[in-house]
């Protein structure tokens, strides 16, 4: 087969890098931490949980568990990608100093905020994982890659700035209650009044606000497509697929807080940010013309099935958090396959694009095989966890949100098969050789997908005791 696997084939502009060997360093750093995280998590007991330590600012429970070996295994795959790419990527060579020096930066800093037991501590790591990922960004291919950075770093400031008046409005609260609020957040719950106050209420309004424009929640989503679309690819899987994550853990961190506390409220302001993500998605997949702001636009959508699932909790949680695994693998998968396909057709315009599979037979079909995972078929783990998150509405008679979520689903679905599938098996407009392809760029791949049929056929015990945990933190059963 003319595409089968072998050597890669390099940019006509390539220059060895002197600095090559940092590719090497970073995939042997992110193997150490998967390697670190694997064997804390099957050598420290479940009942053992939580383990507090530096002085109880940080904490190793069930959810930093979780997360940490998400992550990570998710940042090992991408330094993989990247160190594969580094022979025969002549901007990939020319930057990897820096990159991977960022890369680092920006996985300390994720480590951290997943471990903090502190909500101001949380705070400043998402603000730090933003400041490593800002010079990233401006690394991309586009027109005008540092006004894209630029956009991107006051979005993130201005989601963080309400966030931090949030956490202020709920000291304010406190202090008219005569409580004193302490922000470790296993003992944040013994400052807050019960019922809630209209400052407390307020807090919670700005907190889930600005995490919600991190997570690309409807109305504050709009840097999330340029800034995906923009940046590099392997900075698009470490946004999409890895900081995501630290705002999931500062959302599921405000439920367990809550919990007990206006947990209501809490819930309604995820419902309705769901369900106007959900119906933004739909439109803008719909007019989408680039493969790459196609899937941008999915993790809009992935975004408000997580906050509606969120918003139902109960039989729902652990539906919800199985998505959230699965979509971490997924958007890893899609981006990085997308920025091979990027490599050879030099555009991210899907109409150009016509007949992929055949021109790259590997990256062609792992495309697919993201998409058919994104769009939630079996045997992957997003259709359990649609399934799940379904049902658990339906069980908590919440018919709105079950109705917005299968309308707007659908038209996802239906949209975004009219974009790729003609990219993948049409005609091209362009004629393009078929491409002889690194089996070490499809190393990473292959594991991403092998993590998404497990979760969706089955889940090891260990791993869906954790879940289990994790969801009735917030709530679920």
């Amino acid at each position: 087969m003319s595409g089968a696997l072998a050597a890669p084939t390099r940019d006509p502009a390539f220059q060895p890098s002197a600095h090559g060997w940092l590719g090497s360093a970073l995939v042997l750093v992110a193997l150490g931490a998967v390697v670190l995280w694997v064997t804390i998590f099957v050598r420290t007991p479940i009942g053992e949980l939580p383990v507090h330590f530096a002085q109880g600012y940080f904490v190793l429970d069930a959810t930093s568990m979780l997360f940490l070996l998400v992550i990570n295994l998710v940042f090992l795959g991408i330094s993989v990608y990247m160190w594969s790419r580094i022979r025969t990527s002549a901007i990939l060579a020319r930057t990897i100093g820096s990159r991977a020096t960022l890369s680092l930066a920006f996985m300390v800093a994720m480590n951290l905020g997943t471990l903090s037991n502190n909500l101001l501590l949380l705070w400043a790591f998402v603000e730090l994982t933003t400041l490593c990922a800002v010079p990233l960004v401006a690394q991309g291919v586009a027109l005008r890659p540092r006004r894209v950075a630029w956009q991107y770093m006051l979005y993130s400031s201005m989601a963080l700035a309400l966030t931090f008046l949030g956490i202020l409005c709920l000291a304010r609260s406190a202090q008219l209650h005569g409580l004193e609020i302490n922000f470790a957040l296993d003992q944040m719950s013994q400052g807050l009044a019960t019922p809630g106050d209209g400052w407390q209420r307020l807090g919670l309004a700005l907190m889930l606000l600005g995490l919600g424009s991190k997570l690309g929640l409807a109305p504050l989503y709009s840097w999330l497509p340029e800034t995906y679309e923009a940046a590099p690819t392997s900075t698009s899987a470490l946004l999409a697929a890895v900081q995501f994550n630290i705002s999931v853990v500062a959302v599921l961190r405000i439920l367990q807080v809550f919990r007990g506390h206006d947990i209501a409220f809490v819930m309604n302001i995820l419902l309705v940010m769901g369900c106007l993500s959900l119906l933004v998605a739909a439109v803008q997949v719909m007019a989408a013309r680039s493969y790459k702001r196609l899937i941008a636009y999915a993790c809009v959508s992935s975004s408000g099935v997580i906050a509606i699932g969120l918003s139902v909790g109960k039989a729902a949680a652990y539906g919800v958090l199985l998505y959230i695994v699965s979509n971490a693998f997924v958007k890893a998968l899609l981006f990085l396959t997308a920025g091979r396909l990027r490599a050879v057709y030099r555009t991210n315009e899907s109409k150009a694009l016509g007949g992929a599979i055949r021109v790259l037979p590997f990256s062609g079909g792992l495309f697919t095989v993201g998409v058919f995972a994104l769009l939630g078929f079996p045997p992957f783990g997003g259709f359990m966890a649609e399934m799940l998150i379904l049902s658990g509405t339906v069980q908590a008679g919440n018919l709105l949100a079950f109705t917005v979520m299968c309308t707007m689903l659908t038209v996802i679905f239906v949209a975004t098969g009219r974009s790729i599938f003609p990219m993948i098996w049409g005609r091209s407009e362009v004629h393009v050789a078929a491409v002889k392809e690194n089996w070490m760029t499809a190393l990473p791949k292959l594991g991403f997908v092998v993590a998404l049929v497990l979760l969706g056929i089955y889940t090891p015990a260990p791993v869906s005791r954790l879940l289990v945990l994790v969801a009735q933190s917030i709530g679920g059963h």
